[in-house]
Parts: C-alpha cells; sequence; structure tokens
C-alpha cells in the first residue's frame, strides 16, 4: 500500500508491503528501499530501523497523527493511495478536516495554552504545551489558521487523541 506522509511541510512517498502473516515485508522510503521491521504495540508501534529501535506513540486521525518519539514529537499527516484519489476526484488536497485539529499524542496533563480565541497561527506554530512521561511537548498546527475553538486549559488531564484547539483555515 502506497502512502504520501507530510511532516514540517514535507511530502514523502512511502510504500509498505505487507505479507500474507499480516507483517511488513518491505518498505521504500521515495523509491528507495528501507530495512524496517514494525511491531504493532498499544497506542503505536514498535520500529527497528537498522540497528536502532524506536517505540513510538502515534494518536489522533490520519489527516493529523500527533507521533511521538523519544523527546522527538511531531504532526504528521498521511494519506493513502485510495483517500489520495478520493480527494482528486473532489478536488481536494491533503488538509482535509482533521487537519484543523491539534489532539493530544498521548495521556498528559496540559501545561499552557499557547493561543487564544480569534488568534491567527501560522503552520507548525506550538499552540499548547502537554506533559507525559515528565516531557513537556509542543504541539503544533498543521495548517494556517484562526482559532476557531480551545477544548482545554492549563492544568486539565488529557487522554490520547483529545481535541485541544480547532482551527479555521485562513484563506
Amino acid at each position: 500500500m502506497k502512502y504520501w506522509v507530510t511532516l514540517e511541510g514535507r511530502e514523502r512517498e512511502v510504500d509498505v508491503q505487507i505479507s500474507p502473516d499480516g507483517r511488513v515485508s518491505a518498505v521504500t522510503l521515495d523509491g528507495a528501499a528501507v530495512e524496517v521491521d514494525a511491531v504493532g504495540v498499544p497506542g503505536g508501534v514498535s520500529l527497528r530501523l537498522g540497528n536502532r529501535v524506536f517505540d513510538v506513540a502515534i494518536g489522533g486521525k490520519p489527516e493529523t497523527l500527533n507521533v511521538a518519539a523519544g523527546a522527538q514529537r511531531a504532526v504528521v499527516a498521511v494519506q493513502s493511495e485510495r483517500a489520495r484519489a478520493v480527494a482528486a476526484k473532489r478536488g481536494g488536497g491533503m488538509a482535509g478536516a482533521g487537519s484543523r485539529e491539534v489532539r493530544s499524542p498521548m495521556p498528559g496533563r496540559v501545561v499552557k495554552v499557547l493561543v487564544a480565541v480569534g488568534e491567527d497561527v501560522a503552520a507548525q506554530q506550538p499552540v499548547v504545551i502537554v506533559e507525559a512521561m515528565k516531557m513537556e511537548n509542543e504541539l503544533r498546527a498543521l495548517i494556517a489558521g484562526k482559532v476557531e475553538s480551545l477544548h482545554v486549559k492549563a492544568g486539565d488531564a488529557v487522554d490520547g487523541s483529545t481535541l485541544l484547539v480547532r482551527l479555521t483555515p485562513l484563506e
């Protein structure tokens, strides 16, 4: 299955081949083979890339996945071949309804809300800080937009995938 993954404004093509027993048998990134072993774990995936292992927490919808691996945090948009074909028929692109939402990638506590309702934000601008496992994680807007609504305040406990901020895209 082919996917297009957008991270920090850069789109990459990822092709994942699954064997009949359900394991990942081959992966290419922008056409180049990548040695990877992937095992699903609760809340994410454990990846072996070469000699390194990464436990990756994943939350949210494909349009706006919140991904955490160690101290690294990111908002990633993923679009499958099928979703891309449907969007092309409708004349739409990658930024679907989900890209308007900032969700918590894991359970934690809101340390600080960095934006206010009505404020304009840039793509990749930090909007909320969530503490999880004694680490503070800056969660960022995937798109440029106006803050439509805030769904949390400092001190709130949140679960993984909890809606934090909703944006209206800037036109």
